[in-house]
This record gives C-alpha cells, sequence and structure tokens, in this order.
C-alpha cells in the first residue's frame, strides 16, 4: 500500500492509522478531524458523552462528523488503561497503527493538604498508566512497521508546577521523560515520539478558565502541530517539548549551568556548598544545553574534584534538634545522607525495606556517637513510616525521598509489573511519604523535602522508560509542592544525583561504582534540607562526584501564527526553524505557569499579515480581484501549461561560477566536496522559463522590448535548502496586473513542486515593468502580501556589513548558460536596440552575487527579495551594505564606480 507524503503539494496521511484517545470533544476532536481530513483513518477513543449532544457518546458522534466529510474513523468506547484492546480494534478494521496520540486526561486539582489518594492515584492512572497501555500496545505493531509517530501530552502545569496540581503535575512532567526515552528506544525504527503542552479550550479546562478566555484558546490552533508531527513530512524531530496555544508555538529544552567543583574530602561539606551556592546557580556564566545522559564528562569533573583546592566554609550548616527521615537509606545514598546527618546533629529515622540494612545504618550511628531510629516497611505506605519516625522522636522536619528500584528493560520487552514496580517504589512511594509528612509541616510552618530523580528522569535513556517516567513525575511533583509549600515554610528541591549506588551497580562497571561515593553527593542534599537554606525552593540540581550544577528549562523565541486565517500543518512546518530557535535576543526562561502563560495569552487577537504563514502557497491559487478589469480578469482565468526543470551538480556548479564562486571555495564548485552546495539564490532558476512563458499580449501595445525586470521574491520550503541536482514541476500563474497609467506592472507566481514526492520545493513571485502598456484600468497599488511586497528600509545606523564582488568583463557570458539567453546580455547591437550602449548583466545575477555574499557572512536563508533599481555593466564591482535585525538581514547593492544603486528594497530570512 502507498502512502504519500505529500499530494498536490498538501502533508497528506492517506492509509495511515491514527489511535487518539480522548478524541470525543475538545481538543482530542481537533487532532482527529485534522487527520481525518489528510486522509488518515482514526480510531476515536472516548468513554464520555459529546459536548454537543449528552445523549450520545462523544466518540460516535466525531465518527459521524468524520464520515459525512467523506473520512473513514471508527468509535472506540474503553479506557486507555486498556490500550490493548483499543490498539486491537485498530488491527482488527485496518491491520496496522501508525499514530498514537496520548491524549485522554482528567482533571482532579486539589491542594495538596487536601487531596485524597483516589484523586491521586485517578490522575496517575489516567495520564501515566492509560498512556503506557497504548503506547505498549502498539510499539511492536510499529516497530515491525518501521514507522511510528507518537505524541504525548504535557502541560504547563507539569512543566513549572501549579498550586492545587501536585497530582496533574506529576503526570504531565512524566510524560516528557517517557517521551525522551521512546524517542531514544525508537529512533532506529522510524518511531518518533514527541511531546507537547497545549493549551486549548476543552472539557477539562472549562473547569478552571473563564469562558471569555476559552473562547480564544481554539484546538484548530493547537491540531495542525500534531498532525504535522504525527505525519511522514516529519522524518527527523523527535524527544521534543513543544508548547502551543492561542497561535503560539515555541520549544523548550534544559540549560545547565557551568556550576561548581568541590574537592571530595572531609571539606566538602553543606556549609561548603551553602559557601558556593550563587555560583552552583549561575546561569549566565559559560552554560550548556544537554540533550543526554551522556553530556556530561562526569569522569573528568571528578578529577577536577580530587585536585582542586580545600573547599571553603559558609555559615555552620547544622541539624540539632531536627528529625530527618531518610528513606531507601540501608545503602548507598541513602546511608551516606544519614550518616551526614546524624554527624550534623539531626535525629535520623532510616527507612529501608530490610530490617537488617535499617538496623545496621542506626548502629553505625548511635556507635559514632548520634541519634537515630529504624522505621522498616514498604515507603508506599506513608502513615506508617511518618508515625514511626514521629514515634521516635516527637517531630519530624526533613523528609529525604531516596527510596529506589531498578527494573530496567527496552520497552518492546518490558512487562507491566516492571513498570508498575518501579512507579509504585519512586512515584507512589515519594507521593505517600511527603502527603503523611506534609500537615506536620503546615502545623509547625517548618519543613525541608529533597525528591530524588535522575539524570535518565531528565534527559531520558534506553532501557528505562519505567525509571525515566517516574523520575520525571516526581520533578513535576516536587515544583507544585515547592509552589504550595511556600507560604508554610516548606521549601521543596529534587536533585539528580549520580553516585555509585546497589542500584546502579547492575549497570555501571564496578571502577565507576568505586569512583562515584555516595559521600560526594551528601553535602548538596544537606545544604537544601538546612535551615541556613532559608530561600532556594523549586530547584533542580544535578550532582555527581563533586560537581553540582544547576538545571532549568529554555524557551525558544518560537512564532506566534496569525489569528486571522486558519492554520494548516504546511505552515506549522514552514515555520519550524522559528519553533526551535533559541537564539539568545528571543529566548526566554519562564519559571511559572504564569509566566509560561504570558506570550500565549498575548498572541489572542494577533491578526498579522505573514506571508509565511499563508498556506495558500501549497493548494489552489485564487488570484480574483473585484478591482481587476475585465481585459485582466480574462487573463487570470487562462489555465497555464506546467512545464519540468530538471538539473544535476553539473548545473549547480554551473551557476555558482555564474555568481561569483572561485574554483577554490570547493563547496561551491567540486561535487565531492563534504559541504557541496548550491547557493540558495539558484531558487530563482527552476522556474525562470516557467514564468517567462507567462502570455502578457493581453496587455495593450505589449511588446517584450519595453519590459524591465522589477521585483523578485523567492521561498525555499523544502528542510535543509535546495538539493544539488533535482526535478520539479513548475506551476505559473498570474497573481496580480496594475494599472500604472502609461506602464503595467504584472506580479506572477511559480510554485515548484518535487516531481517524486509532490512536495512544494520552493515560491516565486516575479514583477516585471512593461512600458507603454497601461491605462486598460482597474487595481492601480498593490496589496500587501507579506515578504513580497515589504520595504525593508535600512535602519538609520551604520551597516553591520559591508561586502564587495568584483565581477568579471565575461560575468554576463557565464551566467546566461544558467538559461537566461537574453541577448540583451551578449549581443552589443541588441543591447543597443534596447538603449544601453554595451550588454547588461543580468538583474537575477546581480541578485545572485548579492545572495552568495549574505550567505558566506551571515549563513544560509531560505527567502530572499529585492527591487532592481539600475543596470551593471560586466566588470565592474557590487558592494551590499547589510543590516541584521534577528533573522532578517536588511541590504542594499550599489555599483561601486559610479555610485549607483542596482538592488534595493532588499532582504534575506536568515535559517
Amino acid at each position: 500500500m502507498s502512502f504519500p507524503a505529500t499530494e498536490n503539494g498538501k502533508l497528506s496521511m492517506k492509509g495511515r492509522v491514527a489511535i487518539i484517545t480522548g478524541a470525543g470533544n475538545g481538543i482530542g476532536r481537533a487532532y482527529a478531524m485534522s487527520m481525518a481530513a489528510r486522509g488518515a483513518k482514526v480510531v476515536i477513543n472516548d468513554l464520555g458523552p459529546s459536548t454537543q449532544d449528552k445523549n450520545r457518546k462523544a466518540a460516535e458522534v466525531v465518527v459521524e462528523e468524520i464520515t459525512k466529510l467523506g473520512g473513514e474513523a471508527i468509535a472506540n468506547l474503553d479506557s486507555n488503561l486498556d490500550g490493548a484492546k483499543i490498539v486491537k480494534q485498530a488491527m482488527d478494521k485496518w491491520g496496522r497503527v501508525d499514530i498514537l496520540v496520548n491524549n485522554a486526561g482528567i482533571l482532579r486539582d486539589k491542594s495538596f493538604k487536601s487531596m485524597s489518594d483516589k484523586e491521586w492515584d485517578a490522575i496517575t492512572a489516567v495520564h501515566i498508566t492509560g498512556s503506557f497501555a497504548c503506547a505498549h500496545a502498539a510499539w511492536p505493531i510499529m516497530r515491525q512497521q518501521k514507522y511510528g509517530r507518537i505524541i504525548n501530552i504535557s502541560s504547563a502545569a507539569g512543566i513549572y508546577g501549579n498550586f492545587g496540581q501536585a497530582n496533574y503535575s506529576a503526570a504531565k512532567m512524566s510524560m516528557i521523560s517517557f517521551t525522551k526515552t521512546l524517542a531514544i528506544e525508537g529512533a532506529r525504527y522510524n518511531i518518533l515520539a514527541n511531546c507537547i503542552a497545549p493549551i486549548a479550550a476543552s472539557q477539562m479546562l472549562a473547569s478552571v478558565m473563564p469562558p471569555e478566555v476559552l473562547e480564544n484558546l481554539k484546538p484548530e490552533f493547537v491540531a495542525p502541530l500534531v498532525t504535522f508531527l504525527c505525519s511522514a513530512s516529519n522524518e527527523e524531530t523527535t524527544g521534543q517539548i513543544i508548547e502551543s496555544g492561542a497561535g503560539f508555538m515555541a520549544a523548550l529544552r534544559r540549560q545547565r549551568t557551568r556550576g561548581a567543583v568541590f574537592k571530595t574530602d572531609d571539606s566538602f561539606t553543606p556549609s561548603a556548598v551553602q559557601a558556593r551556592v550563587d555560583e552552583i546557580l549561575d546561569f549566565d556564566e559559560s552554560p550548556s544545553y544537554p540533550e543526554k545522559i551522556t553530556d556530561a564528562n562526569y569522569l573528568e569533573l571528578l578529577e577536577r574534584a580530587k585536585e582542586a583546592d580545600t573547599n571553603k566554609q559558609g555559615d555552620e550548616v547544622r541539624f540539632d534538634g531536627k528529625t530527618v527521615l531518610v528513606t531507601g537509606a540501608g545503602a548507598g545514598l541513602g546511608k551516606a545522607y544519614s550518616l551526614m546527618f546524624a554527624k550534623l546533629g539531626a535525629s535520623v529515622v532510616v527507612n529501608d525495606f530490610s530490617a537488617d540494612a535499617a538496623n545496621a545504618v542506626v548502629e553505625e550511628i548511635k556507635k559514632a556517637g548520634g541519634k537515630a531510629a529504624p522505621a522498616v516497611g514498604s515507603v508506599e505506605d506513608g502513615e506508617k513510616i511518618v508515625k514511626a519516625a514521629t514515634d521516635a522522636f516527637g517531630s519530624l522536619h526533613v523528609v529525604i525521598n531516596n527510596a529506589g528500584i531498578l527494573r530496567d528493560k527496552s520497552f518492546a520487552s518490558m512487562v507491566e509489573k516492571e513498570w508498575h514496580d518501579v512507579m509504585n517504589t519512586h512515584l507512589r512511594g515519594t507521593y505517600s511519604i511527603c502527603k503523611a509528612a506534609w500537615p506536620i509541616f503546615i502545623e509547625q510552618k517548618y519543613g525541608r523535602i529533597v525528591n530524588t530523580t535522575s539524570a535518565v528522569g531528565i534527559y531520558g535513556n534506553f532501557g528505562q522508560t519505567n525509571y525515566s517516567t517516574a523520575k520525571g513525575a516526581i520533578t513535576g511533583f516536587t515544583q507544585t509542592l515547592a509552589i504550595e509549600g511556600q507560604k508554610y515554610n516548606i521549601l521543596a528541591n529534587t536533585i539528580a544525583p549520580n553516585a555509585g549506588t546497589a542500584m546502579t551497580s547492575t549497570i555501571w562497571p564496578q571502577e565507576m561504582v568505586d569512583a562515584f561515593k555516595p559521600a560526594y553527593v551528601a553535602p548538596a542534599v544537606g545544604y537544601l534540607a538546612s535551615e541556613a537554606n532559608t530561600e532556594h525552593t523549586k530547584l533542580l540540581w544535578e550532582v555527581s562526584g563533586g560537581w553540582i550544577a544547576a538545571v532549568r528549562w529554555q524557551r525558544a523565541g518560537g512564532h506566534a501564527f496569525s489569528f486571522s486565517r486558519e492554520l494548516k500543518p504546511e505552515a506549522v512546518q514552514k515555520r519550524l526553524p522559528e519553533i526551535f530557535s533559541f537564539d539568545a535576543e528571543n529566548a526566554s526562561f519562564p519559571a511559572s505557569n504564569q509566566e509560561a502563560m504570558m506570550q500565549i495569552m498575548d498572541n489572542i487577537g494577533n491578526a498579522g499579515e505573514d506571508e509565511g504563514d499563508d498556506d495558500d502557497a501549497a493548494g489552489e491559487d485564487d488570484n480574483s480581484d473585484p478591482e481587476d478589469s475585465d481585459l485582466v480578469k480574462e487573463a487570470k482565468s487562462q489555465k497555464i501549461d506546467e512545464s519540468e526543470f530538471t538539473w544535476g551538480e553539473r548545473d549547480s556548479i554551473l551557476y555558482n561560477l555564474g555568481i561569483g564562486a572561485r574554483a577554490e571555495e570547493r563547496k561551491y564548485t567540486f561535487e565531492q566536496d563534504d559541504e557541496f552546495q548550491v547557493v540558495p539564490t539558484f531558487a530563482v532558476i527552476p522556474q525562470f522559463v516557467a514564468g517567462a512563458s507567462l502570455p502578457l499580449d493581453f496587455l495593450p501595445n505589449f511588446s517584450p522590448m519595453m519590459l524591465l525586470h522589477g521585483e523578485q521574491h523567492f521561498k525555499i520550503l523544502r528542510e535543509g535548502g535546495l538539493p544539488t541536482e533535482g526535478s520539479v514541476i513548475n506551476k505559473p500563474s498570474l497573481v496580480e496586473v496594475l494599472d500604472k497609467g502609461k506602464a503595467a506592472a504584472v506580479t506572477s507566481c511559480v510554485k515548484s513542486y518535487d516531481k517524486s514526492s509532490g512536495e512544494l520545493v520552493m515560491v516565486n513571485h516575479s514583477t516585471v515593468f512593461i512600458r507603454g502598456s497601461g491605462g486598460f484600468g482597474g487595481r492601480k497599488s498593490p496589496k500587501e502580501r507579506g515578504a513580497v511586497t515589504a520595504a525593508n528600509k535600512p535602519p538609520s545606523r551604520k551597516p553591520d556589513a559591508v561586502l564587495s564582488h568584483k565581477t568579471t568583463t565575461d560575468q554576463a557570458a557565464l551566467y546566461r548558460l544558467s538559461g537566461d539567453y537574453n541577448p540583451l546580455h551578449i549581443d552589443p547591437d541588441f543591447s543597443k536596440v534596447g538603449g544601453f550602449e554595451n550588454p547588461i548583466l543580468h538583474g537575477l545575477c546581480s541578485y545572485g552575487i548579492s545572495g552568495k555574499l549574505l550567505a558566506d557572512k551571515f549563513g544560509p536563508f531560505n527567502e530572499m527579495k529585492a527591487r532592481f533599481l539600475g543596470v551593471v555593466y560586466p566588470g565592474e564591482t557590487l558592494e551590499v551594505s547589510a543590516w541584521k535585525e534577528g533573522k532578517t538581514v536588511i541590504f542594499t547593492t550599489k555599483v561601486v564606480e559610479r555610485d549607483a544603486p542596482a538592488l534595493g528594497a532588499a532582504a534575506v530570512q536568515l535559517v
């Protein structure tokens, strides 16, 4: 069966089978409608009634809508916990599963002090277990097909935490970690997994947002993002997190401080950490942007720690009069924490599932003169463990949630028990301990919580979907505890430790286990858990071998799509570079749900004209204009033949040479060079003959001798730029004809589609002036068409760059071999008839030379527009003055020898 990525220039899902959970209403329905419109066969999973008709099941109503529009869909009324049943229904009906969107969700919002176990478990069941169940059932099918697209759903509450949503925050942060590990494991099978954090009107949000806000949060402004990510046109975006709402979309990534390296000896104490906490939190000094757990050289950091000077101490950090509960404290990190706290005066409650292990640590503390008591049992029984602490010492001030297990398996091999065992110990256990301690902390208006995630929970890792998901959830949970606890002087932080323990010994070589001592992590925990820490809460620290670094979110500058037009997947695809652009000028660091929402809400009502968002370029042309004269209307109605253009590496080299490339610039002149490429302005070549073939003899007194090239704009839509060889089908159209009195201005458009895939590769707009052909009536001034008609006025400051190129006397003779054989550029007799003393350089050659200079200086671009202001003679020198404004480079080009303008109103858009 054929699965075209595009059809007629539009993204296609023809033949693909999609399962969308929670698809009966709101945003889930929008996903389903969007994919069905592109040819997908959709399983509409939903349990509840329709918001359109309370007497009917929502899934059945959506199936009916899709069917009426000519699509294919079936209803599924199972819980997403029964993922195997949902997947089986899809397989029984259509024999494959290509797409899974884990959208099903519920809210059970309560402050943490009021939250019941039932409300916690309901959220984790639907959001976490349900997402696992569906993905686990679909995974072997996708692996066998060598194709799969998975979307998991997070939220701002999960990313930043939010008051009253401890359960939801945990579940939604877990989806980010789950996604990252699925992306790692799925890569070799062409299974791409991404996570989006949408904000859109839904039944779920209706309970927490006013109607006037919900009206503007249209699901239709999120669905195109998901449709693109689930399509075959998405070939490489995986493991990513994208926030989306109200037409605004921006990716997120982690930023990590350079951190502080401590000498790993007895001077490495919580007091030493306190002395350098500002350094740990300094995001301005050489931060990094890790993407995987190996993006830190832990061994090198450990060696630096061993060679460092003795650590300076801050004020002494002590725990006299404080009771500290440490879970999983029978060995490893937990034991190291317990010994440190006892040494610093705390009464330590040592929890472990093993009575022997817990009692051994207690005895060791007592022998050293400290105070300790055991609390034997599972952390899932939080009330029992916390009661043991208060029974032993009459109080509780600090909780260190450290207990954990590993059940590592590839996702394909993992069984449900291995998933649930890890989830229960890490996540349910952390929740249960915190839940039991919380009322004590509130009453005494003091508490310190340090919860444990891991680098795997932050970045994902092969074979650890269960562990990464649980550890991600703990980070989200802790952030909300920090928000809710602050008013009660309860500070909550998360650490990602890297240490040799009984748990890591199952996957680390012994020499690493020996080198990364748990004692090298303990001081960071000690400072965060201390009374000396009066303000630091909601932090995430990575800790390893004497190195401590802080981690936070960075949001890309993103793109705000216009509210005034329908948003389509093609527009999202075009704007992907901006959605993922983390340039310093536009990136931000939202630290709360409220800060994150501001940029999204600011886009409500954005009606800006943005040519780049206008997806009509991918569909059929409608250039009709009520102001057109009958003569122009007739001309626009005429069918214009398509044409094919094929080029090879030789043509790419010839073009590059024609616009000034030198032999030594091998990336332009040698096809075997690793960076071999064609300058982006080559985009004007494949369309040239098609554009020039547009009939203009409908104009009065038309003569080709009276034609001047006025403006040229192109936009490359193919990701990665133009290939050095290819074949396209050109589809020209007449866009606009203006009566300028004594002349006509004619704008045409040529859309170039890849011959084999149908993908829209590039769009060109050309404007020509025909002297003596005016007086036919109709429109006199041009329509605004975004970048195509932009004025591109240079800023009133010195240019950021001045670039020059001296053309050769043979330049026109060489350039014409790329397809423009007008004798005006080679034959002196013909040029004289045209009013020029000598043959002139092609306007598009000056255009290409300018583009090459800009690409060499500022990097690749995918869009360029310029107005032709004057002639250039071969042998003259072109000088480009350029002003960089974000991703736009505005420029002018002049002839140096005559100080005469050549190009103006010009700009390129950098990739």
